[in-house]
């Protein structure tokens, strides 16, 4: 097995962190305190990430993207993730690669505007009664004559604000299976301005300021037929064929900044003194240091290989769990033992330690929660002893 980078992923490492040093790091005082996002700022930023070819990394080379394979695009997204999220997802942004299932003609309208940068994507999923438990979801869509006609409520959809249209999944039907009656699920695509389709604030979030959640309201709002994505009531295969690297993704952005955490505390360890000596010198200082780069350099191993074992057509569910939760757990831990190595400074708004802190929370809840990616561990360990 060979852990180096190539020539072509080391420049895209040193790229990429130049850029996020350069164009993002000063700005996140901004969003930080006022929770907003200028569209100015936004079109600025993009501009430049277009020009250094950072925007929409994630794509295939046919489509215009940068064709990255999945562990170099990781390595891309871990240096992304240094940065307030707000700032780097909305302004170097990745269209969803669930954008690729989509016809020529759903391309051409939904996939290279996003491209080009002049509008950007959402999906819609989680709805207040249904989370972890997708299959439980409310909102329905029925055909009438070429038609389909979607009801319902969905919360939490990211950057559903500034998005030109969304994703929806919604219950089509329902089928017997072993373990009882399940719905069928279908995507639509669903554009901002249709009839019965209603963008709402959502909630104020302690992480990710500056990225906005939504509320979304369908009522009797009617779409054609030529707006499924993928086929009918095969919405969870289409989500699995396209977004099965997402997790991957959650993962890369936790090490982006628990490395940046790290960083952080290693330098204050080094400089700052107290009875005489370096505070790194004291075991205090020193071990926690040596566990928070331990337990990040773990994380990072289970990140890559699982990076490596997708471009090889190999992944399993397990490995892409067991990626994103160490990595949220370990960004938590290493958040929280950089703050107390700086003391009261690290709850400070002068560094960006408290608001790594705060981001960390979401991690473990959001893309599966912490308890979802034990349960497919679990699963998959104990899939072979079952009957």
């Amino acid at each position: 097995m060979h852990f180096g980078m190539t020539d072509e992923q080391r420049m895209i490492v040193d790229t990429t962190r130049a850029f996020v040093e350069a164009e993002l790091y000063p700005h996140e005082a901004l969003v930080e305190r006022t929770g907003h996002l200028p569209m100015e700022l936004v079109r600025e930023i993009q501009g430049k990430a277009m020009a250094a070819g950072l925007y929409a990394a994630n794509m295939l080379e046919e489509v215009g993207g940068a064709g990255l394979d999945t562990l170099s695009w990781l390595l891309y997204e871990r240096e992304l993730g240094r940065a307030n999220y707000a700032l780097h997802w909305t302004c170097v942004a990745r269209p969803s690669n669930i954008l690729l299932a989509g016809t020529e003609a759903q391309r051409e309208k939904y996939l290279y505007p996003c491209l080009r940068g002049e509008t950007w994507d959402c999906l819609a999923m989680t709805e207040p009664g249904a989370g972890s438990d997708l299959r439980g979801m409310q909102a329905s869509a029925r055909q009438d004559g070429g038609d389909w006609v979607l009801n319902g409520t969905k919360h939490f959809i990211s950057h559903a604000d500034i998005a030109g249209f969304t994703i929806a999944f919604m219950a089509t039907g329902e089928e017997a299976t072993p373990r009882g009656t399940k719905k069928k699920i279908t995507a639509f695509f669903v554009d901002k301005g249709t009839p019965g389709f209603t963008v709402r604030d959502g909630y104020r979030n302690v992480s990710h300021r500056g990225y906005s959640n939504a509320i979304l309201e369908f009522d009797g709002c009617r779409v054609p037929a030529e707006n499924i994505l993928g086929e009918v009531h095969k919405g969870f295969e289409v989500a699995n064929d396209w977004l099965g690297a997402t997790r991957l993704q959650v993962a890369a952005t936790c090490l982006g900044r628990a490395d940046r955490a790290l960083d952080l505390a290693v330098r204050y360890a080094a400089e700052r003194r107290q009875f005489g000596q370096q505070i790194g010198k004291f075991q205090g200082v020193s071990f926690k240091l040596a566990d928070m780069a331990m337990e990040l350099k773990a994380a990072e191993l289970l990140t890559w290989e699982a990076g490596w074992k997708f471009d090889q057509g190999g992944v399993t569910d397990a490995d892409m769990a067991m990626a994103k939760l160490k990595a949220s757990e370990v960004l938590a831990m290493v958040a929280d033992e950089a703050i107390q190595i700086h003391g009261g400074m690290g709850l400070m708004d002068d560094l960006p330690l408290e608001r790594i802190w705060r981001d960390a929370r979401v991690e473990r809840i959001w893309e599966g929660t912490s308890e979802i990616q034990r349960h497919i561990i679990s699963r998959a360990l104990l899939r072979p002893h079952e009957g």
